[in-house]
Order: structure tokens, then C-alpha cells, then sequence
């Protein structure tokens, strides 16, 4: 077979993310979803986990100069399309990256940017200390293009415990004034809704994106998947709405894709698209 005489780039999508050794999650998720979705993927790398199927062992920080010198130095070679964050470990690495983004032009109106605050575990249990939610609050969500907490995660943003749909409104309100410029809650974890609403807010317009609700297991990395096809099409120049529908479509399917791994939670699976 003949190499075509021009071969083009790719558009290119940069994870601030932590490492998942057992690939159902975090940067490796990542990746795997941005290769799908036909985007070249980049990584700064923002913690090492000693991880597999049944949860969380160790933590290993990179140090917050090493993780924005990884943003730094892929933006000014390669540059980037648009940029997400998964796991930041902390106050300091989020400070770091804030800054690092700013350098760059990441965020603030600039190249897309989507915060996944991911500072819950799948049980509920805090991931992040107060400082660094404080950070997240404070520091990214004001340069985010687009936000995508899930309920866990707005409890420990906001402090309130979303139940109803009417709820889950008003935190979206409450959130988008945190600053970014849209915000989108997610209803997977929303008990007695036989539906799954995710709430789409830019501070005049709601959008609800509904889907069935699934009684599965493996869910592990459905945060990742969404942030990460998302971000794919906000790097092609998606408008946020579309762009949003589109990771809606694409997490459904890969939940129906999910398959087991290990003796815990497998992980949703971004390769039903590389069959069709």
C-alpha cells in the first residue's frame, strides 16, 4: 500500500491528568477516547497511581514545576487545539497549571479548556483537600471553557446534595458563577431518576441532554470518556452545544461497550467506535 503523498495533522488535545495503571481511567482513558475520536492526544502528567480494577493503593505527585513545564513545552512545539484536566492532586499543581495555561494562551477565552473537577471517588469520598478545592474553584473554573462535575463532586464544590432535577438547576446556576463559561452537570449519580439528565448552563440557556440509565457495573472512567470526547470536538471547532451532544452520544455507547477487568469495576470502552 502507497503512503499518500500528503499525510495532515491531526487536531491535537493536551490531558492534565493523573495515571491509572490499570488503563481504565485517567490519562490512559484519555487517550484511548481521543485516538477514537481521531485526535491526537498529549499528556501532562500530574500524579502516578498504584491503581487496578479494585480501587486506589498509592499516590505519587509530580512536582507542580514538572507538570507545567509538560504544558509548556508541548504548547510551544506542537501546540494545542484544546486542553482538559483530570486528576491535579493538589493546591500547588493546580496553581501551577493555571499559570502555565495562562503562558500559553489555554483557557480564559483562548483554546478550549475543559475542567473535569475530578475530586470524588466512584464510592463519593474526597479526592482533593480543601486548599486544592478552593483552587479548582478559584483559579481554573474563572478560565474554563466548559466545567463537567458530577454529583459527588458538586457536593464537595458547592456543598449542596443534588436530588431533584430543580436542584440540580440551581447548583448549575450557582456553579457558572464560579466563572467559567458554561458548566455542565452531570445526573448519572442521581437517585430515584429513572433517566440520566446532564445539564448544559451558560448562564442565560439550559440544554438537557437525556439519556436511558443503565443498571451496570463497569463505569469506571465514564468522567474521562465524556471530558475527553467533548474536548475532541471542541478541538475541530464544535461549538459547545454540539460538542457536548456529541460526548453525551459517545459515553452511552461506550457504557453499553463496557466489559469486565480484574476482580473490581471494568471500565467503559471507547472501541466500539473503532469497529464501525
Amino acid at each position: 500500500m502507497e503512503r499518500p503523498s500528503v499525510v495532515e495533522t491531526p487536531k491535537k488535545v493536551l490531558t492534565i491528568a493523573g495515571s491509572d495503571s490499570g488503563g481504565g481511567a485517567g490519562l490512559q482513558a484519555d487517550l484511548r477516547v481521543l485516538a477514537a475520536c481521531g485526535v491526537h492526544g498529549m499528556t501532562a502528567v500530574t500524579a502516578v497511581t498504584v491503581q487496578n480494577s479494585l480501587g486506589v493503593s498509592g499516590v505519587v505527585e509530580i512536582p507542580a514545576e514538572q507538570v507545567a513545564a509538560q504544558i509548556r513545552v508541548v504548547a510551544t512545539d506542537i501546540g494545542v487545539d484544546a486542553a482538559k484536566t483530570g486528576m491535579l492532586a493538589s493546591a500547588p499543581i493546580i496553581e501551577a497549571v493555571a499559570a502555565a495555561c495562562d503562558e500559553v494562551g489555554i483557557g480564559s477565552g483562548g483554546t478550549p479548556f475543559v475542567v473535569d473537577p475530578v475530586s470524588a471517588s466512584m464510592h463519593g469520598d474526597p479526592l482533593l483537600t480543601d486548599a486544592a478545592l478552593e483552587a479548582l474553584r478559584v483559579l481554573l473554573f474563572p478560565r474554563a471553557t466548559l466545567v463537567t462535575p458530577n454529583l459527588d463532586e458538586v457536593r464537595l464544590l458547592t456543598g449542596v446534595d443534588v436530588r431533584t432535577r430543580e436542584e440540580q438547576r440551581e447548583v448549575a446556576k450557582v456553579l457558572h458563577g464560579m466563572g467559567p463559561q458554561w458548566v455542565l452537570v452531570k445526573g448519572g449519580h442521581m437517585r430515584g431518576d429513572p433517566e440520566c439528565l446532564d445539564l448544559l448552563y451558560d448562564g442565560r440557556e439550559f440544554h438537557e441532554y437525556v439519556g436511558p440509565r443503565y443498571d451496570v457495573l463497569h463505569t469506571h472512567g465514564s468522567g474521562d470518556t465524556l471530558a475527553s470526547s467533548i474536548c475532541s470536538r471542541l478541538a475541530r471547532g464544535v461549538g459547545v452545544v454540539d460538542a457536548v451532544r456529541f460526548g453525551k452520544d459517545f459515553v452511552v455507547r461506550s457504557v453499553l461497550a463496557a466489559y469486565p477487568l480484574g476482580a473490581g469495576v471494568g471500565p467503559v470502552s471507547p472501541l466500539w467506535r473503532l469497529a464501525e
